[in-house]
């Protein structure tokens, strides 16, 4: 939504989830399981201090924090590979909301309804993030830990060489084309433009990069008046084209370089502190690298990066857009302390956390009584501006077949900037790969 090797990480925790399944019974320990991102170690500094807390509230108890260094597409396929067994599952895990409708279906989760019924500080959390963790039946799996929002960021340094604005608003596609041109005309030695792609990213390529771009169009991934999804989309290849456009033109990095599933930590940890990316389409948690508790804490950040919002394609509907996702917190069903999970999250969801949370973390409070709090508006000079952002978001069909939809729009965007296929033919088998994955279950685009 913390700085081991990614190899060691994975294996500490593969051995270590071990003490934590139903068939060891030990329930004087309660393993969590959540990603470390990067060389972040927010999230672990975070936790390491909610660990003493819970432990000192009951005395016998360890808290045993497992964080999965892994990238953006790895870190649902060995949280799966855990949850699976008895044996090998945690207590406690911090799921990305895209991906929980498909863990649901799969058994993997334990639905949160008895819990919910006697908790009075439910009814503080936004209705929207709610649906984050919630099945298409109602029930209630995953309790939401933030959200966030996605814009633009660029470097106002870079823009006054290459003769931009420092109040750049870009107010369509051509607008942000134009600027990238003019970086790479004018500092040749910097990276224009950063959308992601590709498979090794993950769903940053499907979220943060292609459906930043769909999204805008008049189009959209799923019907939900008819449960169905979208193929024969024109703005499915419009976005394509963008993306084509600007590798052909190398307003992008090199695919070698976007296809590797660190790309999305050194955007934010070092092109963009270093001055190597002039245009980022990324979310509001970027500027976390930058904190003081960050990766590579960057005191100057706010006086050279700046956020702009989005623009649709031609500048129409509300000329500016969003995608919004989230983690949540969740209790897998081979958990053997499930009780003590459920205490834990309560604890890492009442006000006071929440707030040190979203403050901590750069992101968007999910409870409402955080969000209008003083204290989280002031801690960051971009808080207000993404928050802003939140009218005019949208939201991942997020139902258990959207990974799976997800992984063929990475794959469609891959061969586009690799040159493996054309627009029309990357768009023509994504269309046939999401007939089969919903057995049929779709519908052409309007116009189409």
């Amino acid at each position: 939504m913390l700085a081991a090797a990614a190899v060691a990480g994975l294996a500490a925790v593969a051995v270590t989830a071990c003490g934590g399944g139903s068939s060891s019974g030990d329930t004087n320990t309660l393993t969590v399981t959540y990603r470390q991102f990067g060389k972040s170690e927010v999230q672990k500094n975070y936790l390491t201090g909610v660990k003493a807390e819970f432990e000192a509230a009951n005395p016998g108890l360890t808290v045993d924090l497992q964080p999965i260094v892994a990238g953006e597409a790895e870190y649902p396929t060995k949280l799966q590979l855990q949850m699976r067994s008895p044996r090998t599952a945690p207590d406690l895990i911090y799921e990305d909301t895209f991906q929980i409708n498909s863990d649901i279906d799969a058994g993997y989760l334990r639905p949160l309804d008895d819990k919910i019924a006697g908790w009075a500080d439910w009814q503080n959390f936004n209705a929207t993030a709610k649906k984050g963790g919630t099945s298409l039946e109602g029930k209630v799996y995953g309790i939401p830990d933030g959200t966030d929002t996605r814009g633009i960021w660029f470097n106002k340094q870079i823009f006054a060489k290459a003769g931009l604005p420092a109040d750049w608003a870009p107010k369509n596609w051509d607008d942000i084309l134009t600027a990238a041109r003019a970086v790479k005309a004018a500092v040749p030695d910097v990276q224009p433009l950063n959308v992601y792609a590709g498979k090794g990213v993950g769903e940053a390529a499907s979220m943060q990069g292609f459906e930043m771009l769909l999204y805008g169009t008049n189009d959209t991934l799923y019907d939900e008046s008819t449960r169905k999804w979208i193929i024969g989309s024109k703005g499915f290849k419009d976005a394509l084209t963008f993306l084509d456009t600007i590798y052909k033109e190398g307003l992008a990095a090199s695919p070698q370089q976007v296809l590797d599933p660190t790309w999305t930590s050194k955007v934010g940890q070092q092109l963009i502190p270093e001055g190597k990316l002039a245009i980022a389409v990324d979310g509001s948690f970027t500027a976390l690298n930058w904190q003081p508790t960050g990766a590579v804490p960057w005191p100057e950040w706010s006086t050279v990066m700046s956020p702009t919002a989005m623009p649709t394609q031609t500048g129409q509907g509300a000329g500016r857009i969003s995608l919004s996702g989230g983690w949540t917190w969740a209790i897998p069903q081979n958990s053997d302390n499930q009780d003590k999970a459920w205490e834990l999250i309560t604890m890492l969801s009442d006000k006071q956390h929440q707030l040190k949370w979203a403050i901590e973390n750069v992101q968007i409070p999910v409870r409402n009584d955080v969000a209008a709090d003083p204290t989280y508006l002031e801690a960051n000079p971009t808080n207000a501006f993404f928050a802003g952002l939140v009218k005019d978001t949208k939201y991942r069909p997020a139902y258990s077949k959207y990974p799976r939809v997800s992984s063929e729009i990475q794959v469609a965007t891959e061969k586009v900037i690799t040159g493996a296929a054309s627009v029309d033919q990357a768009a023509a088998e994504y269309d046939e790969a999401v007939r089969s994955i919903t057995d049929g279950e779709v519908a052409e685009a309007p116009g189409s």
